[in-house]
């Protein structure tokens, strides 16, 4: 169950997401919802905020002579707004992330693009070094509104198990 409420008092709930290590089962692909449209503006400022200096991303006239002929999204970009897309469905229990591996760029994504993206569970195991936790490794693929695959990646998490996500604490 990702999203759900829970009763905490006396006509008073509190809304809940994500799932607990248990909750994961190999094979499973979940679709990230809701899709996001890139703007010009977003890469702009992603590319401000990076400091990315390359051209190809903010300069109309420079990318008029390229092989696409016009600016790309920012790549970086797009694997921040595919990780935000997961963390509902795979990282919302997480105690950390352990690591991003085989990032693949296999498309361009222009503004005004709109980004969809799932994740595949591909491996399980518990932790050797904590109890109350397990690591889950997803895939997670993003496609343009034309379902191109514009990228791909490779993530592991450590996610809490069942009784042991200091909810309470954190306001969650």
């Amino acid at each position: 169950m990702v999203g759900y409420t829970q009763k905490v008092g006396e006509n008073r709930y509190r809304e809940r997401f994500g799932r607990y290590y248990e909750d994961f089962n190999v094979g499973d692909i979940y679709e990230h919802r809701p899709n996001r449209t890139i703007t010009e503006t977003d890469n702009t400022w992603f590319t401000l905020l990076t400091m990315n200096t390359h051209p190809m991303h903010f300069d109309s006239e420079y990318a008029k002579e390229s092989e696409f002929g016009r600016c790309i999204i920012c790549s970086p970009l797009t694997v921040a707004i595919m990780v935000g897309m997961s963390v509902t469905d795979v990282s919302q229990k997480a105690i950390a992330n352990m690591g991003w591996t085989n990032i693949k760029m296999t498309h361009p994504l222009f503004a005004g693009d709109t980004l969809s993206a799932e994740s595949e569970v591909l491996s399980k195991r518990e932790s050797k070094s904590r109890p109350n936790a397990g690591l889950v490794s997803v895939q997670t693929r993003g496609f343009n509104q034309e379902k191109v695959m514009v990228c791909e990646f490779e993530r592991t998490m450590l996610i809490a198990k069942r009784g042991f996500e200091n909810e309470e604490r954190a306001g969650y």
